[in-house]
């Protein structure tokens, strides 16, 4: 796995994006993060030091793996980085395809009623 800066790891993903768009799926990942050792950050909380979190965003094809770490200073700014990438490249999504309960009911209730009609008719 590689770990990038925040502004090469979001060109990175941009062309992993770009790699997938016929064929493929990227995988982002978001993990709050202090980047210690459990060890540390217990000594860290005894002797009073606070532990400043941080978010690992990590991103793979499959075949390539990539990661940064994002500070809160940062997070603001790479956030609106990362959602502009994100619709930008979701162009190739299928919208998904869905029966509605309602209709499908009501449909199955009219083709019944004109059964029943014409099987009315054709006895009188």
């Amino acid at each position: 796995m590689v770990r990038l800066q925040p502004d090469p790891f979001l060109n990175e993903l941009t062309n992993m994006f770009e790699r997938t768009t016929e064929k493929g799926s990227v995988w982002v990942t978001l993990k709050h993060s202090s980047d210690k050792s459990k060890v540390q950050r217990n000594k860290m909380k005894t002797c009073g030091e606070k532990i400043e979190y941080r978010c690992l965003v990590r991103a793979t094809d499959g075949k390539k793996t990539i990661s940064t770490l994002v500070g809160p200073k940062d997070h603001q700014r790479f956030q609106a980085s990362y959602a502009t990438i994100l619709k930008a490249r979701m162009t190739a999504l299928r919208k998904r395809e869905r029966k509605d309960k309602r209709k499908a009911a009501d449909s199955d209730k009219k083709e019944d009623s004109k059964i029943r009609s014409t099987a009315s008719k054709t006895t009188n």
